[in-house]
């Protein structure tokens, strides 16, 4: 099924209202879930919605929340966002930072008590649209075996980072720091596709290929996904007074309390270092430089970090955004699925 962009925004924020956030919220949340399937990040977009529709309408995401914000110094502030919806409590705070980074070179804003926030690579370029640099992280429930372990302690702990160029290029990426998001299982169960046997482990730890036997992710490059997965946790959880590691909520356990998640945003202004012309043509000299490295075999040029995905977003543009019929018919319904989520099992269908 393939529909185009506003048509899946507006299904979507009809849902998420539907099921009770506000309309505002249900807007910015749409526009941020559409660009993760124009982008071809199926993880992160539609696929999303019927969880958190259901987590809206148990009460397990404030639809009115009391939200604070307070700057600790002149490059530095906390927004806390009383657990109401991530993918709009992150723009908020994105929006804080770049603010704060025109006007004092650099922000980090912390942002307490939120729920999930989706596809961060979305925050990230709104700062590049605005000429500055920006790296954003967030934690997660625990998911992944630490390196050495056979249980699981961290979360996925994904980093995004967006920096400008001297053109309509912009540099962006998107990881998780396991070998996937626990979105791509996600993505292939809603498929009936196997997966790699390099993503996951079964309950005995073993590799599996059927995502509905996965009990844990597996870290990226081993030891090095590890480091990063707690350097995450550290500076979205602990730095921000949060649960980490094996204490963060579970996303699917239960649906009815706030999930107490934190995001920092790191945004830093070009013009306070080597100047932002410079900054930006210096940019576009490396992705010219890089276009002119030898392929490797089987490969018929090298990309930069977030050229596919607008190359699959102008595709998009032009033929309609795919979606996976069983969750386009589930937008288009009434119904949301109360129960679907409702019981302890955190990698719940």
């Amino acid at each position: 099924m393939r529909v185009d962009r506003k048509t899946l925004h507006d299904l979507i924020a009809n849902k998420m209202h539907k099921a009770g956030l506000s309309q505002e919220h249900a807007n910015i949340a749409a526009d941020a879930l559409a660009f993760a399937d124009a982008r071809g990040i199926h993880s992160h977009g539609a696929v999303r919605v019927e969880y958190y529709a259901e987590r809206i309408a148990k009460g397990g995401m404030t639809v009115n929340p009391n939200i604070t914000y307070k700057e600790t110094g002149p490059a530095s502030a906390i927004l806390d966002f009383d657990n109401g919806c991530g993918l709009v409590a992150a723009k908020v705070g994105m929006d804080k930072a770049i603010e704060m980074a025109k006007k004092n070179g650099v922000a980090v804003v912390g942002i307490r008590r939120m729920s999930h926030s989706g596809s961060l690579c979305y925050f990230t370029e709104m700062a590049a649209a605005q000429n500055l640099v920006a790296i954003s992280m967030c934690q997660s429930d625990p998911m992944a075996v630490p390196y050495g372990g056979a249980e699981e302690f961290f979360g996925t702990n994904p980093i995004a980072f967006a920096a400008p160029t001297a053109d309509e290029r912009v540099v962006s990426f998107d990881m998780a720091t396991t070998v996937q998001a626990w979105g791509k299982v996600l993505y292939a169960r809603s498929k009936g596709a196997p997966i790699p046997p390099t993503w996951a482990v079964d309950e005995h730890g073993e590799p599996t290929t059927d995502p509905h036997k996965v009990n844990a992710l597996l870290p990226i490059a081993d030891a090095k996904g590890y480091g990063l997965m707690m350097m995450v946790d550290i500076l979205s959880g602990i730095l921000l007074g949060l649960p980490f590691g094996k204490n963060v909520s579970s996303m699917y356990a239960d649906l009815s309390k706030g999930r107490d998640l934190g995001h920092l945003h790191i945004v830093i202004n070009p013009e306070y270092f080597i100047g932002l012309e410079i900054f930006k043509q210096t940019m576009s000299s490396m992705l010219d430089q890089l276009k002119n490295v030898k392929p490797a075999k089987g490969n018929s040029q090298v990309f930069f970090p977030g050229e596919r995905g607008k190359k699959r977003e102008a595709d998009y543009l032009k033929n309609g955004i795919e979606i996976v019929d069983d969750i386009y018919n589930y937008l288009i319904s009434d119904d949301i699925h109360y129960n679907r989520y409702d019981h302890k099992n955190k990698f719940a269908e």
